[in-house]
C-alpha cells in the first residue's frame, strides 16, 4: 500500500479497493452524489469519460436530436467549445452538489441553452436514461469491475436529481427502467438523417486530434468497432471486419483486467485535467459556458419565451 505520485498525481497508500469499500459505507439513497463523484473522479474516471462520450453520440443517432445539434452549427463550427462546455457544465453538480452556487448557475445555464428550443420531453429523458444505461454496460464489458448495486443504485439517483433540476418529467425510477427506455426509444427512433451525420464526423473528426496524426486511422478504427451494429447502420458507419472488432474490444478488456492490480487513485481527475479539453487554459466561467443559441437558425424551431432559465 505505497504511495507514490505520477505527473502530479497521487496513487496508492490505502487498499486497491478503497473506493468501492468506501461507497459501500454511504447510502445511495441520500449520499448518491459523493458515491457517483467517487466513481468518476476517483475509480473510474477515463471509463467514465468514454462512456458519456459514446452516450453522447448515441443521441446523435435520433434524427431529432442529431438534425437540431447540426443546425445550430455547434457541434460542426465549433465542436472542441462545444464537447468542452457539455463536459464542464456537466461535472459541476457531481463535483460540488446541486446546492452549491456554481452548480446552480451551471444548471441554470444547461437549462437556458435548451429551452431556447422545442425539446420534446421524450427527447430529454431519453438523453438521461443514456447517462444512466452507458456507463453501466461499459463497465460491464470494459471496466476493471462493474458497478456494485450500491453505486447502481447512487447512478440511478443521481441522474433522477438531475433530471428533476432541468425540469424534465416522468423521470424512470430504477436502472431496469431507465434501460427500458433507452433500448425501446433507439428500436424506435434510431434512423439515418444527414444532419446527424455531420454531427457525427464532426465529433469523430475532434476525436482524431486528441491522438498523433499518425494514430488518426486506427482511432477512427477503434471508435467505430465499440458501436453497437444499430448505431453504425442509424448513423452510415462501416462496420471494421469482425476480425478487427474483436481484437480491438479484446484489447479494451485486457486493459480493464490489468488495471484490477492498479493503486487506488487519491487525486480527483478532473474534465479540466484531460488533455482533450482545450478551450479554456486560462479557467473559465460557469456563467458563460456555451453559446446561447440564435433565434432563428434554420430548421431549429425557438421557444419565444427562451429569455431564462427555470432556478435549480
Amino acid at each position: 500500500m505505497r504511495e507514490f505520485r505520477v505527473r502530479g498525481k497521487t496513487f496508492g497508500g490505502v487498499p486497491r479497493d478503497h473506493w468501492r469499500k468506501a461507497n459501500e459505507r454511504l447510502d445511495p439513497e441520500t449520499d448518491y452524489r459523493e458515491i457517483y463523484r467517487n466513481a468518476v473522479a476517483h475509480e473510474f474516471p477515463w471509463d467514465m469519460n468514454q462512456a458519456l462520450s459514446f452516450a453522447l453520440f448515441r443521441t446523435y443517432a435520433v434524427p431529432g436530436i442529431g438534425a437540431l445539434l447540426d443546425a445550430t452549427g455547434q457541434f460542426t463550427g465549433a465542436v472542441q467549445k462545444r464537447y468542452d462546455d457539455t463536459a464542464l457544465l456537466l461535472e459541476v453538480p457531481a463535483e460540488k452538489g446541486f446546492e452549491d452556487p456554481e452548480a446552480r448557475a451551471a444548471i441554470r445555464r444547461i437549462n437556458q441553452m435548451h429551452r431556447a428550443y422545442d425539446i420534446p420531453d421524450h427527447e430529454m429523458r431519453y438523453v438521461l436514461s443514456t447517462f444512466v444505461v452507458v456507463p453501466k454496460r461499459w463497465l460491464d464489458a470494459y471496466g476493471k469491475r462493474p458497478f456494485t448495486e450500491t453505486e447502481l443504485r447512487a447512478s440511478v439517483n443521481y441522474y433522477r436529481a438531475l433530471g428533476r433540476h432541468m425540469g424534465i418529467p416522468d423521470i424512470p425510477e430504477t436502472y431496469d427502467a431507465f434501460a427500458h427506455l433507452m433500448d425501446s426509444y433507439e428500436r424506435a427512433h434510431f434512423a439515418y438523417d444527414e444532419g446527424s451525420r455531420r454531427v457525427a464526423d464532426s465529433t469523430l473528426g475532434l476525436m482524431l486530434t486528441w491522438y498523433p496524426k499518425v494514430a488518426g486511422p486506427a482511432v477512427d478504427i477503434f471508435s467505430r468497432a465499440l458501436m453497437d451494429a444499430p448505431l453504425r447502420e442509424a448513423l452510415g458507419y462501416a462496420a471494421p471486419p469482425p476480425r478487427v472488432e474483436k481484437l480491438m474490444r479484446g484489447a479494451l478488456r485486457a486493459r480493464g483486467r490489468m488495471l484490477r492490480v492498479f493503486p487506488a487513485r487519491m487525486t480527483v481527475q478532473g474534465v479540466a485535467d484531460l488533455r482533450w479539453v482545450r478551450s479554456y487554459p486560462d479557467g473559465h466561467d460557469v456563467t458563460q459556458l456555451g453559446t446561447f443559441p440564435v433565434p432563428g437558425v434554420a430548421g431549429c424551431p425557438v421557444r419565444h419565451d427562451a429569455t431564462d432559465a427555470t432556478p435549480a
